[in-house]
């Protein structure tokens, strides 16, 4: 099943029921590189305001009859959990959320916390969920943006989605950086493409804008529903500034700065790779095929260059780069015939006997090649990131690397 979607239906039987939900419900993106995670390995959690007389068993029933009725539990990998939590959010809370995000937590971890803090846990299967539900709710949002995603009617889940482009493409000239990853080229890039009940998805910095775009953008689709929900998205709250490549472990994001120590190398499949050195040690960082002319950034490095890199790294132990910035570029340089005084490159006239020009037959006897810095066509002290359909959900576009909330 679809996260968001479930949380919207569960949300607007309470609101059906009189019951108040304060706030907008938090999306919250937890570790890209866990082993056992969903697709966007997010968790969504809201608060319920207790001011009127409905019982919280009454609303307990109608979240897990939810979950136990509209998950697809015929799916090997579908493990929900669902959490209630009353009380004040600790700093233990939100030092959990940011592990859930940094690192691995077992799920006899996150059922032992729940314990301590008086959490009632409700496991589905495996119940693996339960380890992101607790983190939706403690964690803290420094930086955070907004989504606003549609949601189709049953009888279209599966079928192509029918979104006008030139819509979506009018909707990001008119809000845009306000909204941003909504069109990459001609991908379109609030559009999911997995069988989901997603329609589209919009992502902002305020709801406001946010209803904006959503008026913008036509579909000849009946949309179900819509929620807007308050996420760390596009923060790059999942990354680590790490002093020392010895110190990084694998399925953890960081952000490192080292020495290029040899010039990249491209392997079948279109994948390039290359070695990053500090003192402490070296890794492999790789910029795959469906980061498409990112890769043309990557391969222009060569030996000596300095670099800061921001990702993380998978099971394999390879740095999977989201963003680079180039802090110095070493001289790249190249040994070339002279030229001849009518501007034609000359040819060697053999062996240690200078050089012709086959132009005008002028000839150079005791020449010698000439050294050329080449243009490396990077610029220090920038960022070069990913496009938009190769990006992670917790990556912070260059848009919004000024921005802070």
């Amino acid at each position: 099943m679809c996260t968001t979607y479930l949380a919207t239906k569960i949300i607007d039987e309470l609101k059906g029921n009189n019951i108040n939900i304060t706030g907008f419900p938090r999306l919250i993106r937890l570790n890209p590189f866990a082993r056992f995670k969903t697709r966007g390995n997010g968790a969504v959690s809201f608060k319920i305001s207790l001011s009127n007389n409905y019982s919280i068993d009454s609303i307990k029933k109608i979240v897990l009859s939810n979950v136990r009725d509209l998950s697809m539990m015929d799916c090997g990998n579908t493990n929900p959990g669902v959490v209630f939590y009353q009380g004040e959010i600790s700093e233990k809370m939100r030092n959990y959320s940011l592990k859930s995000i940094y690192s691995i937590i077992p799920i006899e971890e996150a059922e032992k916390f729940a314990k301590d803090i008086g959490a009632d846990i409700h496991k589905f299967k495996k119940g693996r969920g339960i380890i992101g539900s607790l983190a939706a709710i403690g964690c803290f949002l420094e930086d955070y943006t907004y989504e606003l995603i549609s949601y189709r009617t049953k009888d279209n889940y599966g079928t192509k989605r029918n979104i006008d482009y030139e819509s979506v493409v009018l909707m990001n000239e008119e809000t845009y950086p306000e909204t941003f990853e909504n069109i990459d080229n001609e991908y379109m890039a609030i559009e999911p493409k997995t069988p989901c009940p997603v329609l589209y998805g919009i992502r902002g910095e305020s709801p406001k804008i946010l209803k904006i775009a959503k008026n913008l953008v036509k579909t000849n689709e009946t949309i179900d529903k819509s929620m807007i929900f308050k996420t760390n998205q596009h923060t790059d709250m999942h990354l680590q500034k790490i002093d020392e490549i010895a110190k990084m472990k694998k399925y953890g994001s960081y952000i490192l700065t080292g020495t290029v120590i040899g010039n990249p190398y491209v392997i079948t499949g279109g994948h390039v790779f290359f070695k990053l050195s500090d003192k402490s040690g070296e890794i492999e960082a790789a910029a795959y095929e469906p980061t498409k002319d990112f890769r043309k950034i990557i391969k222009r490095l060569i030996k000596g260059d300095q670099v800061q890199l921001f990702g993380g790294i998978g099971c394999g132990g390879t740095f999977n780069i989201e963003k680079i910035r180039i802090i110095s570029l070493n001289k790249k340089i190249t040994f070339k015939n002279p030229k001849c005084v009518c501007g034609k490159r000359m040819t060697s006239a053999g062996s240690k006997k200078g050089y012709k020009c086959k132009k005008c037959g002028f000839k150079l006897p005791n020449g010698e090649k000439i050294a050329i810095n080449e243009n490396r066509w990077l610029n220090e002290n920038s960022y070069y990131e990913t496009p938009t359909s190769a990006r992670r959900h917790l990556s912070k576009p260059l848009i919004r690397m000024n921005k802070h909330k």
